[in-house]
């Protein structure tokens, strides 16, 4: 099994449940460069990360890749209870965070692909960290007297570690929202986090 990655991307969730799933794998490092190439467009399309490749099977969206590796390995439990309740539960919670509080970082990121105009580039992407924080005062909620985002660990968690590792770059930051700085630590913690990282960025969390 491949995993595709660029440092910093969503990609790194991926990775994380690949860590936590035990199973054996490959993480490629790719750049900007290499992504937009023909021969990686030929496999992926879309010409980005995340990408898992098992046997002759390929897959990209991060929904359907961590779903996938829950399903490939239901012995670590990342995908609720057991239970279709408890399943729905996890993915209503990973569709809010790619659907929702994940493009809401594109004005963040890529404020220019909206408006050309500089000026205005930057009202749109104080706008977008305004409601990212929104978003960020809903997880904050759903942390209250959880240790991870749906009571058990999940697939979502190691996505919103994502979201949450976004913040720091882009002047948003998780002050007053305790759960979530809390969430944060626990996942820093974690020796399946700090391996992706390790091989991701060569640091520990």
């Amino acid at each position: 099994m491949k995993l595709y990655y660029l440092p910093g991307a969503s990609s790194l969730a991926g990775h994380i449940v690949l860590e936590w799933s035990g199973a054996p794998y490959e993480a490629v490092r790719m750049t900007h460069d290499i992504i937009r190439s023909p021969a990686y467009l030929a496999r992926h399309a879309g010409g980005a990360v995340p990408m898992l490749e098992h046997g002759d099977f390929s897959l990209s969206e991060n929904v359907a890749m961590l779903g996938y590796l829950a399903d490939l390995h239901p012995e670590a439990g990342l995908l609720g209870d057991g239970t279709p309740r408890g399943r729905a539960e996890v993915m209503r919670w990973l569709g809010f965070l790619n659907s929702d509080v994940h493009k809401a970082f594109l004005p963040i990121f890529k404020a220019s692909l909206f408006l050309k105009e500089e000026s205005l580039a930057g009202m749109l992407a104080e706008n977008a960290r305004q409601h990212v924080r929104m978003y960020l005062e809903r997880l904050d909620a759903q942390l209250d007297g959880r240790d991870w985002l749906t009571g058990t660990r999940s697939v979502a968690d190691p996505y919103l570690f994502v979201i949450l590792r976004w913040t720091v770059g882009t002047d948003i930051g998780l002050c007053g929202l305790d759960h979530l700085r809390r969430f944060a630590r626990r996942m820093e913690a974690d020796p399946g986090v700090r391996a992706a990282l390790l091989v991701e960025e060569g640091i520990l969390a």
